[in-house]
């Protein structure tokens, strides 16, 4: 039996561990690594998820760059509510650099192309993207998704970053409602 916990009034079973999620960021950061070697890229973390997801693959970038972080709100509870919101703007430049948006998941991919239209205004020579998870069944954007460390179902989940109304952002490995 998988380990179950209990976050608020919903219980949460174990999807991937800690080793499996940093392998894929390590994979991710090759990548990166490979790609951008020469573009000294500003990675714009998506706050609050992707927090954990930008810092362990920061720790594995070896390349000349940058980061800094954007906050912005589109879930309430386990369900998206297709608002976004920026609530922390950008305060860098980004016309004419290579930018890399570290985002902890893309599921509708409306908060993405959101995201894209507004860093779009300034101007980027490009716009990559790079997701911890990817959950294709739920996706009803066209987006290209440079980086994809792992994909899965179309489960609500939490851990490594991600919260269920505030809580187990701080859990190292990643758990689906049951």
């Amino acid at each position: 039996m998988k380990e179950v916990i209990v976050i608020n009034d919903k219980q949460f079973e174990l999807l991937i561990e800690q080793e499996v999620i940093e392998n894929e960021i390590k994979r991710v950061a090759e990548r990166i690594n490979k790609e951008l070697k020469d573009k000294r890229p500003l990675f714009i973390a998506v706050l609050n998820g992707a927090f954990m997801f930008a810092g362990e693959l920061m720790k594995q970038v070896n390349i000349l760059s940058e980061i800094t972080f954007v906050r912005l709100a589109s879930y309430h509870g386990t369900t998206s509510t297709n608002d976004v919101k920026t609530v922390l703007g950008l305060n860098e430049s980004i016309k004419g650099r290579s930018v890399v948006i570290v985002e902890d998941i893309v599921d509708s991919g409306n908060t993405m192309v959101s995201l894209l239209e507004e860093l779009g205004k300034y101007e980027p020579e490009e716009i990559r993207i790079a997701t911890l998870l990817y959950k294709p069944a739920a996706m009803k954007q066209k987006l290209n998704l440079d980086y994809v460390a792992l994909e899965i179902p179309n489960d609500f989940i939490v851990g490594y970053g991600l919260d269920y109304n505030g809580y187990g952002r701080n859990l190292k490995d990643i758990y689906k409602v049951v």
